[in-house]
């Protein structure tokens, strides 16, 4: 039932951990993309939450939150100049200035969400990976009007220029890996034809190879002048989310939809390390320090891992599974409907977090829109809705598209009357009433 921008909220320091791991929390939901800065000195993570974190890197601590994404972040990138960009599922892509936290310039044109930011040599250029199929090519200095790559029949989900920003490489959904001349925007070759979506890929010119994952789990490298495979690191884990190689060129770190982290040194294209990062949920980001001896991973969880890479020991994530990983046998129907509906972007507390919608404490008889201190749409804040059994019911039988157009809810319905009336029941037992409440809203209610 997310509706708004993540409330602003104190975030816990980097927490030390045994054999040298370094835990960085403070976000209220997934995340979906990690970055260091050229120096190592600071990271960036990207949020289910909608929020992008600036950390340092040294003393673990939080620098400040960057809020102004309108949906989950999936993609952060450092640039010189004390700025970075975020790019995320509101189809934007925004430039920040991490000095102050404010918002230098927009980037709007897609149609569809961005998942990846690539930025080319020299800072000048920016290339967006979307899911409208194209790849947006932004000037990042002197003006200039942004173009578009058109030709993948499917979602772009990476990109990668070569040293001297003259090629593009790109990978999609539609199974292809295709090089762009950056100056026309002229498609030149299919570099890779993969009978199912690469996710992501990473360019070495300099050693002359292509790596790349893709949604079957695959990890190959190819030949960058032949185009003929030079390993097949297939682990049978799928999907592959993330691909990131060090400073070097030399070690290449591999996420996958199963938690492991898998560590290749190419050059022999031999398995260094493969380990179980997370007992629960995906690896979906990777980064690693420009010294080379830290990587670090976004998950499931609501934090970021930093992970010495010669460390001993194995998980980076060592908590349980979820809410939504539970079994269905140990949840009554109310609840595993919260769980797989809601629970990832509200809680049930007064203090709602960061969460990427407000909390529904005291959800019945509040008015929507009504929580001091969240940025919710215009079009929900406007809509005279007050939540009662019967309005939730009406929001989940026809959509947050039908009974509260231009929110930011995600598009979700509950198809049968049962389970709607079962996540009713749920929400009344754990969210009690706005009403009773001696006031419309709490300190952090919707």
């Amino acid at each position: 039932m997310a509706a708004g921008l993540a409330c602003l909220s104190p975030a816990t320091p980097v927490r030390a951990e045994p054999g040298g791991y370094q835990r960085l929390e403070g976000h209220g939901g997934p995340v979906k993309g990690v970055a260091f800065s050229e120096g190592g000195r600071r990271m960036l993570t990207a949020s289910f939450d909608y929020s992008v974190g600036l950390w340092d890197a040294q003393t673990g601590g939080l620098i400040r939150w960057l809020e102004g994404h309108e949906a989950a972040v999936n993609a952060v990138a450092f640039l010189p100049g004390n700025r970075a960009l975020s790019a995320g599922d509101d189809f934007d892509m925004i430039l920040w200035d991490l000095g102050t936290g404010d918002i230098l310039k927009r980037f709007e044109g897609h149609k569809g969400k961005l998942i990846a930011v690539e930025v080319g040599p020299g800072a000048t250029l920016a290339a967006s990976a979307g899911w409208d199929g194209t790849v947006g090519l932004w000037p990042l200095s002197g003006g200039g009007e942004p173009r578009f790559l058109a030709g993948h029949r499917a979602n772009v989900n990476d990109a990668a220029f070569t040293p001297d920003g003259t090629k593009l490489y790109t990978a999609s959904y539609d199974g292809t890996i295709r090089r762009w001349d950056v100056a026309t925007g002229a498609e030149e070759a299919i570099v890779v034809s993969h009978g199912f979506g690469v996710n992501h890929l990473v360019l070495n010119a300099a050693a002359g190879w292509l790596a790349y994952g893709a949604l079957d789990g695959a990890v190959r490298a190819i030949d960058l002048a032949s185009g003929a495979q030079i390993a097949d690191l297939t682990a049978d884990r799928r999907p592959i989310l993330a691909l990131a190689a060090d400073p070097s060129g030399r070690f290449l770190a591999v996420g996958d939809g199963e938690g492991y982290v898998m560590v290749v040194d190419t050059a022999d294209w031999s398995i260094r390390r493969d380990f179980r990062a997370a007992l629960s949920g995906p690896i979906w980001a990777l980064a690693w320090e420009p010294s080379g001896g830290r990587l670090l991973a976004g998950g499931i969880a609501d934090e970021a891992a930093l992970w010495p890479i010669d460390a001993d020991g194995d998980a980076l994530f060592a908590g349980g599974p979820r809410e939504f990983h539970k079994p269905p046998s140990e949840m009554t129907n109310g609840e595993r409907q919260f769980v797989r509906k809601c629970s990832i972007c509200h809680s049930l507390t007064p203090d709602g977090g960061r969460k990427a919608g407000p909390t529904l404490w005291r959800l019945f008889g509040r008015r929507a829109g009504s929580v001091p201190g969240y940025a919710y749409s215009d079009a929900l804040g406007s809509s005279g809705i007050v939540w009662t059994e019967e309005t939730v019911a009406r929001l989940f039988e026809e959509g947050p598209d039908v009974f509260t157009p231009g929110s930011k809810m995600p598009v979700q319905r509950i198809a049968k009357a049962g389970d709607r009336d079962d996540l009713i029941d749920y929400l009344r037992q754990k969210s009690g009433r706005a009403d009773r409440a001696g006031s419309e809203v709490g300190s952090k209610t919707q």
